[in-house]
C-alpha cells in the first residue's frame, strides 16, 4: 500500500466535504484513473463528486497529468474540475 496526500478543490472539495486526506492506497491503484475510481468507493460523497471523472482534472505533484499516468512516488495529487475562465 502507498501512502499518498490528496487535495481537493472547488466543487470537488465542496461535494467530498473537505480540502485534503492522506490514505493508504490499496496495490491496485497504480494510475489516477485508477485512483478516481478507487475513491468511488469510499462513499456517497466521492461518487457525486466524482461522477463525471472523465472532466476530473488531475495534478500529480504539481504537474498536470492525464488518468493514464501513472502515480508511484506521488507525494501529492491534487483533484479539480476544468477550469472556466474570462
Amino acid at each position: 500500500m502507498a501512502r499518498v496526500d490528496l487535495v481537493y478543490f472547488a466543487w470537488v472539495r465542496e461535494r467530498i466535504g473537505k480540502a485534503e486526506e492522506t490514505l493508504e492506497l490499496p496495490d491496485s491503484v497504480v494510475t489516477a484513473g485508477d485512483l478516481l475510481g478507487y475513491l468511488k468507493t469510499l462513499g456517497e460523497e466521492y461518487v457525486a463528486a466524482l461522477e463525471h471523472e472523465n472532466v476530473i482534472r488531475v495534478a500529480i505533484n504539481q504537474e498536470h497529468v492525464d488518468h493514464h499516468e501513472p502515480i508511484a512516488g506521488a507525494r501529492e495529487i491534487a483533484l479539480f474540475p476544468p477550469m472556466t475562465g474570462g
